[in-house]
Formats: structure tokens, C-alpha cells, sequence
């Protein structure tokens, strides 16, 4: 009888021991580029989601996890598409938390994530083009449309009582979708655009484009670019010249390095970019900062949902297949179910397998309207004494 009940033991553990696998989660992020400077944080938030799921061997019976880097650079989007294919055909990935970029992102989910059947979550492409895009299911953001962004963004700028404005914005999707948006939404409540005008990235001289938006006037000038690129250039040329003391800065060029290039200069400036409030997020940053990088980094909260959706549809839908878990998406980040925050990812892989629901909130206060992308909440900042204050959240 003994004999029986061991081998009958050891059975049951060589089963669970079969169906644990590898998973692995791509990181598709622009590690060169207009927004390098973000994207070691935004990696960082992500790998800290697959080490505390690897770590509580509670994922689809024991299953291991890990993350696996590549560069799509953020504009190319040819580099983006050979990256992504790395990951789907080498790599094998099962699932990818990206792109970075908007512009990138579409190419690589409509050459390669929708027709390989592969998951795609961003956390920061947030043109309103990606809202309509045929996805066939495979799509999630966890950062919201520009459509509301620059709902926000007219908001605040006229509570600070400017009523003109000049736009530059970077000659890609994600700054030309910004960019009106913001435009149709100032001027719908009152406000007067006296110019928008695009900029390309990686040029050593904006002498043009500073001399006509000079030229344009306006109270402030929005900024709808990237702080390791054309936004700053841009901006530099503008100071030196003397054309504008205040700018309006959105989501790519909100964070610690436009601090770092402008300092002081930034006295009257303001903007804002997604993040949340409250306890997840406050345990989230704390997380972050005991795993050695700084949660308050744009996206980087975002990054960590992104991924921790992924897992947790897969415990969801009991499979590690993106055909399979895309469907349960929606469903663990939504209510019914208990609520679910950072540091929490082994309890509700807990309340998966044992077939109850769960509501992921997360870092960044996940809830997701259709087709799959974050209602959104926004963080309103300025820059008096030369540092990144945090207003409010909207």
C-alpha cells in the first residue's frame, strides 16, 4: 500500500513538473534613440513584474520566467519589425510588452505581432491611431489614447491663463496625433493656435523652425517631441533666441532629463504624462526603489502592468499561448473580481488557479475601455526651482 501511495505521489509530482515550461516575455523598447533615457526604467519595471511571478513558482504549475531585451529604437520602424521578428522567431517569446513609440509599434503589430498571433502590450505608444488599428485581438495599452491627452493638456493650459499658443511637434504619428489633438481641443474651448508646424528628429541645426514659430508668436509654445531629440533641440534654439520663456510639455518630453538639459529655464513651464495616484502606485515606487531604479520614471509603472497582464491572463486562461490568453486580458484587468496591486502578482495567480476573478489594478490604476487600452489618468507637472514637481492628478 505504501509502494502504491509513493508511486502514486511521484506520478502526480512528474505531471506537475512536465507542464511547468519557460515563459518568456519580450521587452520591445527604444534602448537607442529619441527616448533612450526613458527606456532603462521602463525595462526595469517590467523584468521586476517576471521576477516576482518567476519567483512565486505559482504561474501555470511552477513555470519559470524570463525577459528577454530588444532595441526597436523607437522611429525606425524597419529596426522595430526585425527586432519583434527576433523575438517571435528566435526568441519565441509568449508574449511582448511593446512597442515604445506609436509609429514603430503599429508597423510592428500589423507586419508581425497580428500576423504571427503574438500578444502586444504598450505601455507608452499612445497615438489615437492605435485605437482603430485591425488588431484582431492581439493589441493592449496600458497608457490611454492622445485622444484624452490632449483633451488635458488644452485644460491646463488655459487654467494657467494662456490663451495663445505656438505647436512644434515631432514629424512622426505619435507627434502629429498629439498635436491635433491638443489643437482641436484648445481651440474648442476658446484658445487661439498661432502655429503648428513638425520638426525632424536628429538635426544639429533648428535655426528654421525656431525663426517661424518666433515669428508665429503666441503666449507659450507646446513641445509634442522627445527629450533625447528634436523637442530639446528645438527649445534650446528657441531660449537662445529669446522667442518663448514658457512651454507646454506633453508625455515624451516630461521626466528628470528635461530637468537635467534645462534647469531653471523651465521656471514657467508645465505639462503633464500618464501616471497614477494612490496606494499602488505608491508600492509600486516603493518596489521599484528596493529593486535599484526609479518608479516615478515616466512609464515605468505601465511597463510593470503591461507585463504583469500578460502573466496573469495566461494563469487566467491556463495557457502560455498568446491565441489562447489574449481573450482573458480584458477580463483580469477589469472588475468583477478582488483587487489586485503591485507586490500582489502571487496572490492573484493564486486566485486564478482556483478559478475566482480578479481586478488588476496595478501601478498605474488599470482600467481598460475598448478595445483594450487604458481610460487613462494623467500626472499635471511644473518645473518651478528647477526640479519636476508633481500639481495633481487629473
Amino acid at each position: 500500500m505504501k509502494k502504491l501511495l509513493l508511486a502514486t505521489a511521484t506520478l502526480a509530482l512528474t505531471a506537475g513538473l512536465a507542464s511547468a515550461e519557460e515563459v518568456k516575455i519580450g521587452l520591445s523598447l527604444g534602448f537607442t534613440g529619441p527616448l533612450e533615457s526613458l527606456a532603462p526604467a521602463m525595462a526595469s519595471g517590467a523584468e521586476l513584474a517576471v521576477k516576482e511571478v518567476s519567483d512565486s513558482g505559482k504561474l501555470l504549475d511552477g513555470s519559470t520566467v524570463t525577459a528577454v531585451r530588444a532595441d526597436n529604437t523607437c522611429t525606425d520602424a524597419a529596426a522595430s519589425v526585425a527586432a519583434v521578428e527576433r523575438l517571435v522567431t528566435s526568441d519565441k517569446v509568449n508574449g511582448i510588452m511593446g512597442g515604445m513609440c506609436s509609429g514603430e509599434t503599429i508597423a510592428s503589430l500589423e507586419r508581425v505581432g497580428v500576423p504571427n498571433g503574438m500578444v502586444m502590450i504598450s505601455p507608452s505608444a499612445t497615438s489615437p491611431a492605435l485605437t482603430d488599428i485591425e488588431d484582431q485581438g492581439f493589441f493592449f495599452r496600458t497608457s490611454p489614447s492622445d485622444s484624452r491627452q490632449g483633451e488635458v493638456m488644452a485644460d491646463i493650459t488655459l487654467e494657467h491663463g494662456i490663451q495663445s499658443v505656438a505647436i512644434t511637434y515631432t514629424n512622426n504619428d505619435y507627434g502629429k496625433g498629439l498635436a491635433e489633438s491638443f489643437k482641436s481641443a484648445f481651440e474648442a474651448k476658446g484658445g487661439t493656435v498661432t502655429m503648428i508646424s513638425a520638426h525632424d528628429d536628429g538635426k544639429a541645426d533648428y535655426s528654421a523652425e525656431v525663426g517661424a514659430l518666433a515669428a508665429a508668436g503666441g503666449d507659450a509654445l507646446a513641445v509634442v517631441g522627445y527629450v533625447d531629440q528634436g523637442g530639446s533641440g528645438v527649445m534650446r534654439g528657441v531660449l537662445d533666441a529669446g522667442a518663448f520663456d514658457t512651454f507646454i510639455l506633453p508625455d515624451g518630453m516630461v521626466g528628470q532629463p528635461v530637468v537635467d538639459k534645462f534647469g531653471t529655464e523651465l521656471e514657467k513651464s508645465f505639462g503633464q504624462n500618464p501616471a497614477a495616484e494612490g496606494e499602488g502606485r505608491d508600492k509600486f515606487v516603493e518596489l521599484a526603489k528596493a529593486a535599484g531604479f526609479d518608479g516615478t520614471s515616466a512609464f515605468s509603472a505601465e511597463s510593470y502592468d503591461a507585463t504583469a497582464l500578460m502573466l496573469l491572463a495566461m494563469q487566467a486562461a491556463g495557457s502560455s499561448d498568446p491565441r489562447v490568453y489574449k481573450d482573458k486580458v480584458m477580463d483580469v484587468a477589469n472588475a468583477p473580481g478582488e483587487k489586485i496591486g503591485p507586490g500582489d502578482l502571487a496572490r492573484g495567480l493564486e486566485l486564478l488557479a482556483a478559478g475566482q476573478d480578479i481586478d488588476y489594478d496595478g501601478a498605474s490604476a488599470v482600467e481598460f475601455v475598448e478595445p483594450g487600452e487604458s481610460a487613462g489618468t494623467y500626472r499635471e507637472v511644473d518645473f518651478k526651482g528647477g526640479t519636476l514637481n508633481a500639481v495633481r492628478t487629473r
